[in-house]
């Protein structure tokens, strides 16, 4: 039954790491939460789980026919589905590059699509890209994040269009946090290492410094604590960033072609 007094948020890859201490956060503060994902749990008190592929267009529409069930409007979308891969632009399967686009991308720029229709002046869409997002990327994480910098873009341009409604869309940019995700990181270095031919030496050099990055990372609930203080803010920004690696900055500021140089001299 609709219950037009309760603040609802829609929730993205609740089951996982970032989104199930998010959805936990917001039930503590009085939220009714739609938490949404590929697997789900049981429905408890305040969650409302919604089994659902976002890469299907028919999944999302079913999803939200749930939702309209439920409620007139949302408070907030939070996204945090994604898939994490590391590979060669030049050696993956293009199945692969299609794969992490329509999740990454193409999944946040339906839900947003379809759930337009249930946000009002004042509502907030959040979501999570990545540290690497606005940043000039590593070999072999090419993929991910041109994936993570095109959701940034897109969020931008999204912001500068739904402004004229009232409603603000922030990003989250995200370092290494302490999820599932960090095993699958490795685990696909892992693999790709093993399948490579034509860079065995370089990605077993680059697996260290993968390593080194992933081991500054911070718990989730520090993540979803930063999520929920974002969209509850009167007005907020369009950009933050949580456990950016200095590492990675630094590379930043240098000029291409010393990055280029460092890069070479190290993984060579």
């Amino acid at each position: 039954m609709k219950n037009d007094k309760s603040k609802y948020v829609l929730v993205t890859g609740a089951y996982g790491g970032m989104g199930r201490t998010t959805v936990d956060l917001l039930r503590l503060k009085g939220y009714t939460v739609f938490a949404l994902d590929i697997k789900v749990g049981e429905p408890c008190d305040g969650v409302i789980p919604i089994e659902t592929d976002i890469t299907s267009e028919e999944g999302i529409a079913a999803a939200f026919d749930v939702v309209r069930h439920y409620a007139d409007s949302l408070f907030a979308i939070i996204h945090f589905a994604g898939v994490y891969m590391l590979d060669s632009l030049v050696e993956m399967q293009d199945a692969d590059f299609q794969k992490i686009f329509q999740i990454n991308l193409f999944g946040v720029y339906r839900i947003n699509k379809t759930f337009l229709p249930l946000l009002q002046k004042g509502s907030r869409i959040l979501i999570t890209t990545s540290e690497l997002a606005p940043l000039d990327p590593l070999p072999f994480t090419g993929v991910y994040a041109v994936t993570k910098g095109a959701l940034d873009k897109y969020a931008y341009s999204l912001r500068m269009e739904l402004q004229l409604l009232g409603i603000d869309v922030s990003v989250l940019r995200a370092g290494a946090v302490e999820t599932g995700m960090l095993g699958v990181s490795t685990d696909s270095l892992d693999r790709f290492c093993q399948k490579t031919k034509l860079y065995s030496c370089n990605a077993n050099r680059f697996k260290r410094i993968v390593e080194g990055v992933e081991a500054r990372s911070v718990p989730p609930e520090k993540l979803s604590k930063r999520a929920v203080s974002i969209i509850v803010k009167r007005k907020p920004k369009f950009s933050y960033n949580i456990n950016r690696n200095p590492l990675l900055l630094l590379l930043n500021v240098l000029p291409k072609s010393m990055q280029f140089w460092i890069i070479r001299m190290i993984l060579k």
